[in-house]
């Protein structure tokens, strides 16, 4: 069933130029949001419908509407990078879809086509596009597209209403004083996916089970928490919000899929930039144990989490229960940071994008 286009009903008092201006000195990261939204409405029997470009307010629900009860929602991230030429391009968005619709199969919910998905990014990008920064540092706009179960009523089933939406939010530089290693809690009581669970998609509930080991990390000092698999409790998985790569010198390991792990963009397209640079490559299964012992003996020389916001964060301190120790020297590796750099210049329109990663709106 095709998707009607997106109508556009923009907002008759977007904010002034120089409130705009304003906020883009100094954005932060999803504090401010732009002037406008997209949202489409999905029925049963009727399929996708109503695609409107309207102005950014707050949504009205029912206190019965499902989501809030049963969390029929998932959600994704992406950005929009000012480009040399002073146009815009978003970061495979396609890949974003193709998983959106991945996590919607997961939870029971309707699936939005690929390019409607696009289509409504593309929508709110254009509409907003002075809220864009301009190029030359790491700044962006951040879109965050969602969808949630809007059936008013109890009862445990898949909803027959749903509302998707994309908001946009501009992202000031992760790392605005230079890049900083990050502190990790290896968490050994807690798990955030099991196999077969939801692990491998996007969606709130998964984030909701990572609160509490994530504040018991902020008790050890550390800023981000690490996830063991569920079945033996030592096989490395992810970040609370973000993938986890290890260095040996030439070789670059991130952990198997299993489908207890969010497949995340930026950690596909590492893999590729890195072969890309020279390194080999790939996917395996690294254990606590063994990170411990070969940071200790020098042979895994960096590790850094990846994800959209931060494109890459290097590891510095690593805690678990009786054990603490400083990955390589503490400092950004030369790795971590000859590959963090490759990535945003293709982003950033600096380098070739030889993919065709980046999708240029016109």
């Amino acid at each position: 069933m095709t998707t009607p286009t997106i109508e556009l009903k923009p907002s008759a008092s977007p904010l002034s130029d120089a409130e705009r201006a304003a906020i883009l000195a100094s954005p932060g990261f999803g504090r401010h949001f732009t002037d406008h939204m997209v949202v489409i409405k999905w029925t049963e029997g009727r399929g996708w419908h109503d695609g409107q470009l309207v102005p950014y307010a707050p949504l009205s629900l029912d206190p019965a509407t499902m989501v809030l009860h049963y969390a029929q929602e998932i959600f994704e991230g992406l950005k929009a990078y000012r480009q040399p030429d002073g146009t815009v391009a978003t970061f495979r968005p396609e890949k974003n879809a193709q998983r959106f619709q991945a996590s919607a199969r997961r939870l029971g919910m309707p699936e939005l086509p690929v390019e409607t998905f696009i289509e409504a990014c593309d929508a709110l990008v254009k509409q907003d596009e002075a809220w864009v920064p301009a190029h030359g540092g790491e700044e962006s706009l951040y879109l965050r597209p969602f969808m949630i179960a809007t059936e008013v009523g109890l009862g445990v089933k898949p909803a027959n209403e749903y509302l998707f939406l994309v908001i946009a939010s501009p992202a000031g530089a992760y790392f605005p004083g230079g890049v900083k290693p990050v502190s990790i809690w290896v968490s050994e009581d807690h798990v955030r996916a099991v196999p077969g669970g939801m692990g491998d998609a996007k969606t709130g509930g998964n984030y909701a089970a990572s609160l509490l080991a994530q504040a018991e990390a902020a008790e050890q000092g550390c800023a981000q928490v690490c996830y063991l698999d569920a079945v033996e409790r030592k096989w490395v998985e992810e970040l609370g919000g973000m993938n986890l790569y290890f260095v040996y010198g030439n070789k670059i390991v991130t952990p198997t899929l299993t489908g207890s792990i969010l497949e995340g963009v930026t950690r596909d397209s590492l893999l590729a930039v890195a072969r890309d640079l020279g390194y080999e490559a790939e996917e395996g299964r690294v254990s606590v144990d063994q990170w411990q012992t070969d940071s200790a003996n020098g042979t895994l020389t960096e590790v850094f989490a990846c994800g959209t916001a931060a494109v890459i964060t290097p590891v510095g301190t690593v805690k678990r229960t009786g054990a603490e120790w400083q990955q390589g020297t503490g400092e950004p590796g030369e790795v971590t940071v000859k590959l963090r750099q490759a990535l945003l210049d293709i982003q950033r329109g600096t380098a070739a994008d030889q993919h065709g990663w980046m999708h240029k709106l016109g």
